[in-house]
């Protein structure tokens, strides 16, 4: 009998160190099933972050290039523009790109570098115990915000997708996330878009993935995903929000 689901090539045979209820697994399986449909496997060069991400190096079958914290584009920037052959891109978290990274990825998409970012965005610094981030809600608890976010005086959470679509430098920018079935086929075909305009050397693109923490949330895994949905993608709105064509297509709250 034929086999009609198997481990991607792209993926290496390591098991991750991932929390249980994390969605980095889904992302990361994903990413290698668009590398392998592709057929970009020995082409391709990813960016680990500083964050929970930072050993995905060991997770895949291709190089990888380890960057300084919330420096991925600028190495991203580099490699493409020595090897414009490859296939390039940045995996990074919110405090990781949103954070002290949020300069370099700005003036990269400002740039139209044609690389590809995979961001992804629990609402909260994962590795390091659980701190605020730029993407925390407003009076979520975290241990730097133990009464919850006071947006009086740490602002509101931001939004990367919308504020990257108001460059006039063409672009595709989605977000999505994966925390049920229905939205994770949605998510393989944004990030499938996203490598495919790389490959037609067409824009910069970035697809924010919506994640979980059940860890640092304090909460069960099945609690995680109805926060999310109940709260996160009430606020971060899930869809295409710019394509390179230069028209924005439908925000679909799904």
């Amino acid at each position: 009998m034929a086999k009609t689901y198997q481990k991607p090539q792209a993926l290496s045979e390591t098991y991750t160190h991932y929390c249980p209820g994390c969605t980095h697994g889904i992302i990361h399986r994903l990413v290698a099933e668009v590398i392998d449909e592709l057929g970009i496997h020995g082409r391709t060069v990813g960016i680990a972050p500083v964050g929970c991400a930072v050993l995905m190096y060991n997770y895949f079958t291709f190089d990888f290039q380890e960057a300084a914290h919330g420096r991925a584009p600028a190495v991203a920037t580099g490699v493409k523009r020595v090897r414009p052959d490859l296939i390039v891109f940045t995996y990074q978290g919110d405090g990781d790109l949103a954070s002290i990274g949020i300069a370099e990825i700005i003036h990269a998409a400002n740039r139209g570098e044609k690389f590809t970012t995979i961001f992804v965005n629990n609402a909260v610094y994962g590795m390091t115990g659980g701190q605020m981030a730029p993407t925390t809600m407003p009076e979520q608890q975290t241990t730097t915000s133990p009464y919850g976010r006071d947006t009086a005086e740490s602002g509101m959470p931001i939004r990367m997708v919308e504020m990257l679509s108001t460059l006039s430098t063409p672009a595709y920018l989605s977000r999505h996330t994966v925390i049920r079935p229905k939205y994770v086929i949605r998510a393989k075909k944004a990030i499938k878009k996203a490598f495919t305009y790389q490959l037609e050397n067409r824009c910069f693109s970035l697809v924010e993935v919506v994640s979980t923490c059940p860890t640092n949330w304090r909460m069960t895994p099945q609690e995680a995903i109805e926060w999310t949905e109940k709260t996160l993608l009430a606020y971060f709105k899930l869809g295409e929000y710019k394509t390179p064509e230069g028209s924005e297509e439908g925000i679909d709250a799904m």
